[in-house]
């Protein structure tokens, strides 16, 4: 057995961070897997294990800052391999101009005969950018082409994305300048030396021309002898963990982007799997980072936020005998309209139980006049009226918020929707003016409405204007529920089933008829106080209906 120290390769100068640790001591790894993943403002790379064998420490940690030769763990390996490479001479350091510059470097520059640059007037110097060294290999996909001909790039922008099975890199542009023209697309195979594009930018050099000048002859001459020495001498071996390592983008639950916007998610907190690409296959792009952070300004929900975590398809055929008959277009629309309300309110909802024992007597002793008149008076009138009042009382509760956010809509009139079950799904027809008609003209609108909507022949006007809805279970039963607000509307009121409760009166229990009511609300509109004054204000209406004349 051998012990081998793995350390950083040449990553093209500077220092980078860790930004995973992949193996712990002890770990068996095979060759070529992943040790660390190391991340800078323009690329991921993966160091892979030099050889197979046994993780015996670990030097570096996640959060650490590293550079070229820093050891990051030792192995230990079969045999005296590791003995044998480390008697070799050490290889000639290549250039780094050629090993990892991404682009031409001020030599090539300076030599633009050889290298196919181009002077311009003014100041001005023309360079062909290249793919640069990719680790190998006959060549990967253009994914995309970040820019045109004719654009305006600044140092470090991506121009090209390009694709492997297994790596993504994007390749930035050298300089700030204009983009003359654009030598690659989409769909092609690119390799180390492959033309991306031409840019013409300002030299920093142009106002020592005529120094440049007299030293123009010596350099085309020195920087020839470089390729022709690398070609008289073959390279010199070097150990994997010595060869280039082709950045990647480090994927994450399966989110695609690369290194320049996880880096920035990082700094902002975000998680990048909250988030929806609007680049090809899905890709996550800057501009997709910052336009979620504005909409987190300004209070906005993600397209994403309302699909995370989809119910999987299940075969029930496998359990037994099913029968599956497809829902109605009703169903659907307000399927979706409750999601859209759920996931985008932030509710809340107060519970209460309200003594209606004084108003079920009253509506008890009208029950001939309403045979008279052809109406049955339900409870459904008496909270009608009881809601308009209050919304009268407290405008905040007939109001809507803006689309952006930035206002409140208040509304000077007061129509109350009816939520009403249907053999085809639920709708909510309006019943408008509620303040200004009587309990018997209340009785017979909503009556009429609730026949229409089991008929089907609702208009769309029947079910618009909204400003306040109530959900009422009937004698269905239950204790309380949740209902979800009808949005635009900013609150809703269910109503459960009516049950006779002993009441403390001071001196002893009573039997009364408690109603147990909900309200629940749009927390970005109102706030507790708001929403709790409304509710007991409602309350005490219709535990007292003569405070209706009031």
């Amino acid at each position: 057995m051998a012990k081998e120290t793995v350390k950083i390769p040449d990553l093209g100068g500077g220092d980078v961070d860790v930004i995973e640790v992949c193996v712990k001591v002890g770990d068996v790894v095979a060759k070529e897997d992943s040790l660390v993943v190391l991340e800078s403002d323009k690329a991921s790379m993966e160091i892979p294990s030099p050889q197979a064998g046994k993780v015996l420490s670990i030097s570096i940690k996640e959060g650490a800052t590293v550079s070229e030769g820093d050891v990051i763990l030792e192995l230990e390996v079969e045999g005296d391999t590791a003995a044998d490479n480390s008697e070799e001479p050490a290889p000639a350091k290549a250039e780094p101009a050629e090993a990892a510059a991404p682009v031409a470097t001020e030599t090539e520059t300076e030599t633009a005969s050889s290298k196919g640059e181009k002077p311009a007037s003014g100041g001005l110097k023309r360079e062909t950018i290249k793919v640069p060294d990719i680790g190998g290999g006959d060549g990967i996909e253009v994914i995309e082409v970040c820019i045109a001909e004719g654009d305006e790039v600044s140092e470090g922008d991506s121009l090209v994305v390009l694709e492997s099975d297994k790596a993504s890199m994007e390749i930035p542009s050298p300089h700030s300048g204009k983009i003359v023209s654009v030598a690659i697309k989409v769909g092609d195979n690119a390799k180390q030396g492959t033309v991306i594009a031409e840019i013409e930018y300002q030299s920093s050099a142009a106002q020592s021309a005529p120094e440049d000048a007299v030293a123009a002859p010596e350099k085309p001459a020195q920087t020839a002898e470089k390729p022709a020495a690398a070609a008289s001498s073959p390279a010199p071996a070097t150990k994997p963990s010595e060869q280039r390592v082709a950045p990647t983008v480090v994927s994450h639950a399966d989110v695609y982007a690369g290194p320049a916007v996880r880096k920035l998610a990082r700094e902002f907190g975000l998680e990048l799997e909250q988030l929806s690409g609007t680049g090809p296959r899905g890709r996550i792009l800057k501009e997709d980072l910052q336009q979620y952070v504005k909409d987190l300004a300004a209070g906005k929900s993600s397209g994403k936020a309302a699909t995370i975590s989809a119910i999987p398809d299940i075969d029930f055929s496998q359990f037994g005998e099913i029968d599956v008959q497809a829902t109605t277009k009703l169903h659907k629309l307000t399927a979706a309209n409750m999601h859209r309300s759920w996931v985008n309110l932030p509710h809340v909802t107060q519970f209460d139980e309200v003594d209606i024992s004084e108003l079920e007597d009253f509506r008890a002793n009208l029950k001939k006049e309403g045979e008279q008149r052809g109406v049955k008076l339900t409870p459904l009138p008496f909270l009608l009226k009881a809601a308009a009042l209050a919304l009268r009382n407290y405008p905040k509760v007939n109001a809507s918020l803006s689309g952006d956010g930035e206002s409140m809509i208040f509304k000077k009139y007061i129509n109350i929707g009816i939520a009403v079950d249907t053999p085809a799904g639920l709708v909510v027809p309006v019943i408008r003016d509620v303040d200004k008609k009587s309990l018997w003209e209340l009785a017979a609108e909503s009556a009429e409405l609730a026949q229409k909507a089991k008929d089907r022949k609702l208009k769309p006007a029947d079910m618009q204007g909204g400003c306040f809805t109530i959900s009422s279970l009937g004698s269905i039963g239950g204790m309380g529920f949740t209902p979800i607000i009808n949005a635009p509307e900013v609150a809703i009121m269910g109503v459960s089933k009516l049950a006779v409760k002993p009441q403390w009166n001071g001196s002893e229990f009573i039997p009364r008829k408690m109603l147990p009511v909900s309200l629940s609300y749009d927390h970005r509109a109102l706030n507790g106080v708001d929403a709790g004054q409304f509710f007991t204000f409602m309350g005490e209406l219709l535990t007292d209906i003569r405070r209706l004349l009031l």
